[in-house]
């Protein structure tokens, strides 16, 4: 099958199946590129069934860069609470902050100024100029990445590395309608080539899959093997309720509310209490219950029967759920 033929029957596919998405709709450029902006950080490592209802109140509340720019972090930081990796709404505040004083307001339609602005690597500078911009991009997403893998039958561990998988998204081909087709891909995706029990009877490309004329359809992916890591967690309890500091010592969760802990080097004899996964990491964590030290003057105490009043992380929400249900 040429690429002209590949395009037009994924394309026709898609035209006639897709799903109405709030991003989706037919807006002026100035609301789709916003809108392409807001909604690619919220799906970044989160199902779209999760971000819709998020995304309708994000932008009836936020509805442009400017507005994005200025609004308070504590606020912003609630209308993502709950969709988890908090530092993607933080650069995203910080992107919409760069784009009000470095392009007039504008969002930026080169990929590589799109690159530079916080949170937007390779994959969302490539979805960003395909469906914003209809630039000829194919962004790599787990959905592209899963059809390009069962149509080429690529198995072996050198063909699944993301750098090969550029390389052979190139079979798709391109399209005038850029923006749709980079859509449709991810689509075909997200409803057809699904992880388990793909639907190949309704797959417009099917006759020249490799996996389907094999019906062989198991996806090989790269094994990663998280980081063990080791941390000491101090907790401190007044009036029941439990002392939080802001994170300025780790890299991740940076700036938001966690517990006093420490990092343990090559531990000898380390019995942990609960092990919670973190990104990359795999965190083995020792509690340790401590009398409120004099040195400790803060007034940020959290109630464990109110957490909803605070913004936390999952994170410093699953710490004060185990200590609740182990005291």
């Amino acid at each position: 099958m040429t690429k002209s033929i590949l395009t037009k029957k994924i394309l026709h596919w898609y035209d006639n199946n897709k799903r109405s998405l709030p991003w989706r709709k037919k807006f002026s450029q100035v609301k789709r590129e916003y809108y392409t902006l807001v909604s690619e950080f919220m799906l970044q490592q989160t199902q779209v069934a999760t971000v819709i209802p998020y995304f309708n109140n994000f932008i009836k509340d936020i509805p442009n860069v400017s507005s994005l720019a200025k609004i308070n972090e504590n606020k912003l930081l609630k209308y993502w609470e709950g969709l988890g990796y908090y530092s993607r709404v933080k650069n995203l505040k910080k992107t919409a902050q760069v784009i009000v004083k470095d392009f007039n307001k504008n969002l930026p339609s080169n990929f590589l100024e799109l690159k530079s602005l916080p949170g937007v690597g390779d994959y969302t500078a490539s979805a960003i100029s395909a469906i914003a911009f209809n630039k000829p991009f194919i962004p790599l997403d787990g959905n592209v990445e899963r059809v390009l893998k069962r149509y080429l039958y690529l198995k072996k561990e050198n063909q699944i590395t993301k750098e090969n998988l550029h390389k052979e998204k190139k079979i798709f081909g391109l399209a005038s309608r850029s923006a749709d087709y980079a859509q449709a891909l991810m689509e075909l995706g997200a409803l057809i080539c699904k992880p388990n029990n793909p639907n190949c009877n309704l797959c417009p490309i099917s006759a020249n899959c490799i996996s389907f004329k094999k019906k062989d359809f198991v996806l090989k992916k790269i094994k990663k093997k998280n980081k063990e890591k080791y941390y000491l967690l101090k907790v401190f309890k007044k009036n029941q309720k439990y002392l939080v500091v802001k994170n300025t010592q780790f890299n991740f969760l940076k700036d938001f509310d966690i517990f006093p802990m420490q990092e343990i080097i090559k531990p000898k004899n380390f019995h942990k209490d609960l092990n919670i996964k973190l990104s990359n990491m795999n965190m083995n964590i020792k509690i340790e219950y401590n009398n409120l030290a004099k040195t400790v003057i803060t007034t940020n105490w959290i109630d464990p029967k109110n957490l909803h009043n605070y913004t936390l992380p999952t994170f410093t929400k699953k710490i004060v759920n185990y200590l609740e249900n182990h005291k």
